[in-house]
């Protein structure tokens, strides 16, 4: 079957985010920051395999890259249209693994509940546009913890994104937060 795949740029002058016309997980997102890591999906594996790829995120419908710099910015993009093209028309696996039941840390507190409802229907939908994800990691003493991912991670503007962007929203529906920080 073919399959289409779209490059779009994002805010990390780093990264690449390539919109596929198939799914390619049906929740959450794998974040790979190194080739180690990518022993449990053969398409990381093969994306690693591009000189000049540092990091990668799969999501449900894209694929976001993080190169070495900006000279090696073309020829990994070549690369990826074909790479994740030929992969996705050949039927192989994105992943050998589960997917993570949770994709959120494992806090069971209202707040917790509430921070959570945030990020999934009004924070994460817009994080994705760009190529990138924000999970939640933990609430201790007014603070929301953050993970950063995909083009977010290392982003210059993911500091402005994360104090002007989420925390004043966390903040205006859910009165316990006072702040939020990446881990």
């Amino acid at each position: 079957m073919p399959v289409t795949v779209t490059l779009e740029f994002t805010p990390n002058p780093d990264t690449l985010k390539y919109l596929v016309s198939g799914r390619l997980l049906p929740r959450g997102t794998l974040e790979f920051t190194d080739p180690a890591q990518a022993a449990t999906s053969p398409l990381a594996a093969r994306l690693f395999a591009v000189p000049g790829v540092k990091a990668l995120l799969i999501a449900k419908d894209f694929v976001t890259v993080t190169v070495t710099g900006q000279e090696v910015m073309m020829d990994v993009n070549r690369a990826m249209l074909r790479e994740i093209r030929e992969h996705l028309e050949a039927g192989l696996p994105i992943t050998t693994a589960p997917l993570p039941e949770q994709e959120h840390g494992g806090q069971d507190s209202e707040v917790a509940r509430q921070v959570i409802e945030i990020l999934d229907e009004r924070i994460r939908p817009a994080v994705a546009m760009d190529g990138g994800d924000i999970v939640f990691d933990r609430f201790e003493d007014g603070v929301v913890y953050l993970e950063l991912k995909g083009s977010c991670h290392g982003c210059p503007s993911s500091l402005a994104t994360l104090k002007l962007g989420i925390e004043q929203q966390l903040r205006q529906f859910v009165p316990e937060v006072r702040e939020v920080q990446a881990v």
